[in-house]
């Protein structure tokens, strides 16, 4: 399960990616120039959620001037299912 910023899907839709930097099965690495030709990896929702709270604080000093806000990134969680090479077999 691998989490990452969210996606316009549905809880347990399936989702493709084709955007591969790397791929490695049974000691083969290939690795894209800067994306894997004809890779894709077939995941599925799994659920959404938000990540840990940041604090972003500004402050100047002498200047009275301080700023506090916090932010919480929404994520989904995905499943991988299948990771096909391609071309790049």
């Amino acid at each position: 399960m691998i989490k990452v910023e969210r996606l316009a899907v549905e809880q347990g839709a399936e989702v493709e990616l084709d955007k591969v930097l790397l791929v490695a099965q049974d000691g083969n690495v290939v690795v894209g120039q800067p994306l894997v030709p004809g890779a894709k990896v077939m995941a599925e929702a799994v659920d959404e959620g938000k990540g840990k709270k940041v604090m972003v604080f500004k402050y100047k000093s002498k200047a009275r001037y301080r700023r506090k806000k916090g932010h919480r990134q929404f994520y989904t969680t995905l499943a991988i299912k299948d990771i096909s090479l391609g071309e790049a077999a």
